[in-house]
């Protein structure tokens, strides 16, 4: 099996690197998943609870991270056993790259299969794959927008801007009154167009 895909992420590519490697980013991200631990640097063990056609099964797995480049990529090299549904192993090149303000990232994944989930099928067991792989990515992506949209608000704090002290005083009801008189004329100007 192999997938490879490219996603653009509204978010500097150092902050798409350091939530790429967060156990609790993933978790919220993985389909399914129950846990994602980080065992050392380099090193991840993770639980999903994954459905492919009539084969549902929790898996435990373990994940190698190599050929580190931050923040620019790495390889990802993993397995995880599925019981008597069977096993999966396989690696990935996942690569960043730096546009303007946000990242290009690019990944390629080889696989491979065995046990119960073999015998399903390719197409079934691809279509499963890419389904997994989309959902990952955008709610990765979800979230990394929220975050950086976060960021770029409390970096930019506009002062307020002063009141003009030539302007009279407005009292509350003469601030209601003409509110009330400006939804008048937005409503009469809306029929009018209809």
């Amino acid at each position: 099996m192999e997938m490879h895909g490219e996603l653009r992420i509204p978010a500097p590519r150092q902050t798409v690197w350091e939530r790429l490697n967060d156990p609790e980013t993933l978790k919220g991200c993985i389909p399914g998943c129950q846990s994602v631990e980080r065992v050392s640097d380099t090193e991840f063990t993770a639980k999903v609870i994954a459905k492919v056609g009539p084969v549902k099964a929790t898996f435990a797995g373990k994940v190698t991270l190599s050929d580190l480049d931050p923040p620019a990529g790495y390889t990802i090299t993993g397995e995880g056993s599925g019981g008597v549904a069977g096993f999966a192993k396989g690696s990935a090149k996942v690569a960043l790259e730096e546009d303007g303000g946000e990242t290009v990232l690019r990944y390629g994944v080889q696989g491979q299969i065995g046990g119960k989930l073999a015998q399903i099928g390719s197409r079934l067991v691809d279509a499963a794959a890419n389904k997994v792989a989309n959902d990952f990515f955008n709610a990765f992506n979800e979230k990394m927008t929220a975050t950086h949209a976060v960021e770029r608000h409390e970096e930019h704090h506009p002062e307020p801007v002063p009141r003009d002290p030539d302007l009279p005083q407005a009292s509350e009801a003469s601030l209601s009154f003409f509110a009330a008189g400006a939804l008048v004329v937005f409503v009469v100007a809306l029929i009018t167009l209809l």
